[in-house]
């Protein structure tokens, strides 16, 4: 999107007034236009969803779900219930690869961890102060060492949206590379909460601080505020990681999750990351799904009838 952007080319002398965060924004073009970034949408949904809507891609977005159980009615038994399922997907559909992970609150790792019994499925957790981001920093990094104690093979963080907001980049980014070192190798996913951030200048300065300070994914929504994921979220995202490889040969992953109602809706998420990522993109490595809600309708449309395993 920035081929042609001198944006960030002259700002080096404006280093000394300039804090370290501004000075890597500044490196990337981040003046957007959102209704620029509405009409690429368009004309990538209405030109190439439907070259993608074969067989082979719904099996590929299946093992790309991140299967989610996010409700204040979440117990240890129908944790154990839903992680049982995932165990029994293996027997019923051999022919199938299973969801990429189960997502849970950080209380239940260790019931996931011990009923668990397939391989190549993670173990992810929300945590830092989920959905809103707002407790003490000491609480976050406390959740999320306990939730890897307990087995979690990933943590999905909130961004500090509103310290983001105010423009208080460094404590943002102190955050994310703290509990970046609290995960070690275990992937840190790093939630933007789009619909918080209004606009598409503000999604990509969010993505880029995440990215520097150590995101191994940069994942759309909570689901928990509206509007959740949004195709122009992910495209101006994808595109930033995009850059970003480009820039630091390090690939970063990309996750939508919140209001992936339809096969169609995971279907336009694929093609962004297919259009703008490339194929090197298109393994549960680098993409995910968070939803619970496609896994049926994607098993679905996989074998043609109705389904309500999950």
């Amino acid at each position: 999107m920035s081929e042609n952007c001198n944006c960030g080319t002259n700002h080096k002398h404006h280093a000394e007034e300039e804090s370290k965060y501004d000075f890597v924004i500044n490196e990337y073009c981040c003046a957007m236009s959102d209704s620029d970034v509405e009409n690429k949408v368009k004309e990538l949904i209405d030109t190439k969803v439907e070259e993608n809507n074969t067989l082979e891609v719904k099996k590929f977005l299946f093992n790309c779900i991140d299967l989610t159980t996010l409700k204040c009615t979440d117990s240890e038994e129908s944790v154990m219930k839903f992680t049982e399922k995932v165990n029994e997907f293996d027997d019923k559909y051999p022919d199938l690869k299973n969801v990429a992970a189960i997502c849970v609150y950080p209380n239940f790792a260790k019931i996931v961890n011990d009923t668990l019994q397939v391989e190549n499925v993670g173990i992810a957790c929300v945590s830092a102060g989920f959905p809103s981001s707002q407790t003490f920093p000491e609480i976050k990094v406390a959740e999320t060492a306990m939730a890897i104690h307990d087995g979690a093979t990933e943590i999905d963080i909130v961004l500090s949206v509103g310290k983001f907001l105010s423009g208080d980049y460094e404590s943002v980014c102190d955050e994310i590379e703290e509990l970046k070192s609290v995960c070690g190798e275990k992937h840190l996913k790093v939630i933007l909460e789009t619909g918080a951030l209004k606009s598409a200048e503000n999604i990509k300065k969010a993505s880029i601080l995440s990215m520097y300070s150590g995101a191994d994914f940069i994942k759309t929504s909570t689901g928990k505020e509206s509007p959740a994921a949004t195709p122009e979220a992910a495209y101006v995202m994808c595109n930033t990681i995009k850059e970003y490889y480009q820039k630091t040969g390090r690939k970063v992953g990309f996750k939508p999750a919140g209001g992936i109602n339809t096969v169609h809706d995971a279907l336009v998420y694929y093609t962004i990351v297919k259009e703008t990522l490339g194929k090197e993109w298109l393994t549960n490595e680098l993409f995910r799904l968070g939803t619970s809600r496609l896994a049926n309708l994607c098993l679905g449309e996989i074998v043609g009838e109705e389904i309500k395993f999950f």
